[in-house]
């Protein structure tokens, strides 16, 4: 744990008691503030008084002496209207962050850069969660203590203290970024900009405004690496390299590129310096498949680059790269069918990078849904032998596919797997795919992806034992 310094012997609010809010809780008090919070949950609420805080209703908190409301990501902000709390906290002149800001204060504690341990950022809209841990990886893998998290598995305030190898590498949501004014990453990531959250930040500007705010907070002698190959990229990349700020390496796939990172034909080039140098073969990296994953893999190679220094041990890192759980994440096989796990595909553009990867796809999809719904996957449909609809999401979906794929709405997720698993032995497909991979978000009916792919797990678990059994 990193505990919170910067408010020692003061009153510090805390409103949302999930995985982070109560990280905070405990972070706060060891740094020895005082600590009131609240939650709708019993239970989170509890969990919050067991690790010291007082726990009360935010209508009684006494705002006259708070000096700071610490505000879950989840909590709206802004749009489409903000919290009642954020209404309030600002009419008693209260400052509204998040547990980043905490994160900052604590290891740059003058505010300076550099500081007392690299951070580099990762954010966009897809690739985020990839791209964090095979930054991750590579950095352990050339010797650095590499402490991952933020939006992706620990807390930040949960990582280890930083030491004389660490380097914190953190994926930041868009929610995460206006809860952060004062993080300043020596290395920013922009992996791809595509339509997402809007009903968070009202348009697509605006939360495309928020992605460029965390690439302007770079540390001035920090980089920031860009993903070119959509317009939104390539607009912030030309206007961030105009404006005096740390160098911008842009990165893209399938073109080539005077100066920057970039992959072509599944070889990943370097042209950093004055002449292109080959990398390597992504397809040695067994667990990147896709188009999207070369982009993640020279994205994190960019990012890398400036503390593992050697092109070779990064290449040899990435191609060991075993994985991140939820995305393309091979969960077994049960006879012929094999099963994967994209249960972190949550809207049309990350489900995409799935499809195009198998063919004889027995799809599940469904949950709550975004804006765009699945149009856009129409040129996939033909790899699609039927599609299995579970949530809020599996009317419209059900309208779209008519006519073009077979569809079964099953409504639960339990009952999804189980029809894709028998209709997938059954048929004369030699390697069919049943893909869990959602196209919306998870909380119609789980507490978030990560559960919603574990869940597809253990289903799959059970499926593999009952064979075994027979």
């Amino acid at each position: 744990m990193i505990p919170a310094h910067s408010f020692a012997n003061k009153q510090v609010a805390v409103f949302g008691l999930a995985r982070t809010g109560l990280a905070c809780v405990r972070a706060l008090k060891a740094g020895g503030a005082e600590v009131v919070a609240w939650d709708d949950k019993v239970a989170s609420r509890d969990a919050a008084s067991a690790d010291g805080a007082r726990v009360l209703p935010w209508r009684d908190w006494p705002w006259d002496k708070i000096a700071a409301l610490v505000l879950s990501p989840g909590v709206p902000l802004t749009h489409p209207r903000p919290h009642e709390i954020v209404t309030k906290a600002k009419e008693a002149c209260v400052a509204v962050i998040g547990d980043l800001e905490l994160f900052a204060r604590e290891i740059r504690p003058d505010g300076a850069a550099p500081g007392r341990a690299p951070v580099i950022a990762v954010t966009g809209t897809n690739g985020k969660s990839t791209t964090t841990a095979l930054i991750g990886h590579v950095l352990e893998s050339c010797g650095f203590d590499a402490q991952v998290g933020g939006n992706i598995g620990k807390a930040v305030l949960e990582l280890s203290p930083p030491g004389p190898k660490t380097i914190y590498v953190l994926e930041i949501s868009s929610y995460q970024i206006d809860l952060s004014p004062g993080l300043a990453p020596d290395v920013t990531v922009l992996s791809n900009l595509t339509p997402d959250h809007i009903d968070r930040h009202g348009s697509m500007e605006n939360y495309v405004a928020v992605k460029t705010r965390l690439l302007k907070q770079t540390a001035r002698n920090g980089l920031n690496v860009i993903g070119v190959d959509d317009s939104y990229g390539a607009s912030i990349f030309t206007r961030l390299t105009s404006n005096g700020g740390p160098p911008c390496v842009p990165v893209s796939v399938g073109k080539v590129l005077g100066r920057g990172v970039f992959v072509l034909d599944g070889m990943l080039y370097d042209a950093q310096s004055a002449h292109a140098a080959k990398i390597m073969d992504l397809a040695v990296a067994a667990h990147l498949p896709g188009t999207h994953n070369w982009q993640n893999a020279a994205l994190a190679f960019a990012a890398a680059k400036p503390y593992a220094k050697e092109g070779r041990a990064i290449a040899a890192a990435i191609a060991d790269f075993p994985g991140l759980a939820h995305r393309i994440e091979d969960v077994g096989r049960v006879g012929k069918v094999r099963f994967i796990n994209d249960s972190k595909a949550t809207n049309a553009d990350a489900a995409e990078r799935a499809l195009v990867c198998y063919d004889d796809i027995f799809w599940i999809a469904g949950g709550k849904p975004k804006e765009g719904g699945i149009a856009p996957l129409a040129p996939y449909f033909p790899r699609l032998r039927k599609a299995y609809l579970i949530g809020e999401a599996a009317e419209e979906f059900a309208a779209t596919l008519n006519g073009k794929v077979a569809v079964e709405i099953t409504g639960t997720l339990e009952k999804a797997v189980a029809a894709a698993a028998a209709d997938a032995a059954a048929s004369q497909a030699p390697a069919p795919v049943v893909l869990l991979s959602p196209a919306c978000a998870s909380f119609d009916q789980f507490r978030d992806f990560e559960q919603r792919g574990d869940v597809f797990r253990a289903l799959v678990g059970k499926l593999a034992q009952l064979r075994e059994a027979s």
